[in-house]
């Protein structure tokens, strides 16, 4: 389906528009050439700072609430072959959905990251250990020795971590074994599952059980051939084939003992989509529960950003917009679009270009201000490595230059305010972000041991 572009006034923006053109050159704003969609009420001030009206996408992106045109499915680029005529993610839902419910005065407190991270490091690590057990002991076919009650205290655990900062988990998570796919997937999926449950507010039991039934989600893969599991595009019997891994780990859970029925919900529904293209039932709508609904959120996510036979992940703009795409037909739309507030434009761990040209990973969140995380600035506008990399936090950077804009002491053009302008590609440039990591959170740690050391000396 074609462009269908609106010129639209910038008052009548709205989140989830896509914003096709401008009424200046692209060049003089920080925004992608490309065109963007409208995620935060920040990208709307910024657009009336510098436009006077814009042109919007009403086939990619929301339609103004006086516009008549009908809504428009998606055709967009699917995993694999389908033996249908048309693809599962093409197929529109036609059932109504409840809307879901945000608490976001749920969890407000936040703990500073460089307290929390010395306990997520601990735990990431007992959490990791925990699900390769929880393979490792399938593979000898003793299912009913499962770890379980270890498994469940770790799955607690991490959500108590990540409503006490979320950063600091996020950041841990982002360690890959490339050779141990399946385990280092599941505990990304957990991590993003429980951020995306905060930001909802779900309650605490809530969020147990979904972190629980995501780490066990793809237990059923261990009955599987290897070869099987790593192909990227099976034939229809292989697929079918394939598809099996949920029964498989829902009998293993059942056989094993131990597990609570919602977490082994959680397990049989997270493959399942709003249009009723998913497996193994092929439930549709509501009856999927929204815990399986956030569980095939946060695994379509983690896979498209690390896929298994990618040498390295992909910029997470790429996902999020390839997410987005798919709302009301594969996932909930509301559902999408608090996922993608939950975990920012830009999550922890993202490399990415400054409107001054500098590169940078995004170190810390500023969870009232997405748009404006803080960066670890690691190379200059040549894109030469810095000596000594230095933090910008965009967020205090804005408010302190439009107070300057605000006094009257400087132009808005003056005050030069940075921006990020895109995300990229890990790998982009020679830029190790587990060393960027490791130098933001265990500095201070560092500088700690340090300074007692020196006081014993003397």
């Amino acid at each position: 389906m074609g462009i269908k572009q609106v010129k639209l006034n910038v008052n009548e923006l709205t989140i989830g528009m896509f914003v096709s053109g401008l009424d200046r050159p692209w060049t003089q704003t920080p925004f992608p050439l490309q065109g963007f969609y409208i995620r935060e009420i920040d990208e709307i001030r910024q657009l009336k700072s510098l436009c006077n009206h814009v042109y919007i996408d009403v086939v990619k992106g929301r339609a103004p609430v006086s516009s008549n045109l009908k809504s428009a499915s998606f055709t967009g680029g699917g995993g694999g072959k389908s033996s249908s005529p048309r693809r599962a993610e093409d197929i529109p839902v036609s059932v109504p959905v409840k809307p879901i419910t945000v608490r976001r005065d749920q969890y407000t407190e936040v703990k500073p990251l460089g307290k929390e991270v010395k306990k997520a490091r601990q735990l990431h690590q007992k959490v990791y250990a925990a699900v390769g057990q929880v393979l490792q002991q399938l593979d000898t076919e003793h299912f009913h020795d499962l770890p379980v009650a270890e498994t469940r205290k770790l799955a607690s655990d991490m959500v108590d971590s990540v409503v006490r900062n979320p950063d600091a988990f996020t950041w841990l998570s982002r360690v890959q074994e490339a050779d141990e796919y399946t385990y280092s997937h599941a505990l990304r999926a957990a991590v993003w599952a429980i951020l995306f449950g905060r930001h909802l507010g779900l309650a605490k039991r809530d969020l147990d059980i979904l972190a629980m039934g995501v780490l066990l989600k793809d237990v059923g893969k261990t009955k599987l051939p290897a070869e099987l599991i790593s192909k990227s595009e099976f034939s229809e019997q292989e697929h079918e084939e394939y598809e099996s891994f949920v029964d498989l780990g829902v009998q293993i859970l059942r056989e094993g003992g131990g597990v609570e029925p919602r977490v082994i919900s959680v397990v049989r529904t997270h493959c399942e989509r709003l249009n009723g293209s998913g497996f193994p039932q092929h439930l549709v709508g509501d009856k999927i529960p929204l815990l399986g609904k956030i569980a095939g959120i946060v695994t379509f996510y983690d896979t498209v950003v690390t896929p298994r036979t990618a040498k390295v992940p992909i910029a997470p703009s790429r996902a999020v917009a390839r997410l987005y795409e798919l709302r009301n037909t594969l996932f909930q739309e509301d559902l999408v679009v608090e996922f993608i507030r939950a975990i920012g434009l830009y999550p922890t761990g993202t490399l990415v270009e400054l409107s001054t040209g500098e590169v940078g990973v995004v170190v810390e969140q500023n969870f009232a201000r997405r748009l404006k995380p803080r960066v670890m600035v690691v190379m200059d506008t040549l894109k030469e490595k810095l000596d000594k990399p230095y933090l910008l936090d965009l967020a205090e950077d804005d408010k302190r230059k439009q107070a300057l804009i605000d006094a009257g002491k400087q132009s808005l053009e003056e005050a030069q305010k940075v921006e990020i302008v895109r995300d990229l590609e890990p790998g982009r440039y020679d830029v190790d972000i587990n060393q960027v990591r490791d130098d933001y959170l265990f500095n201070s740690e560092r500088k700690g041991l340090l300074s007692i050391l020196d006081r014993l000396r003397t």
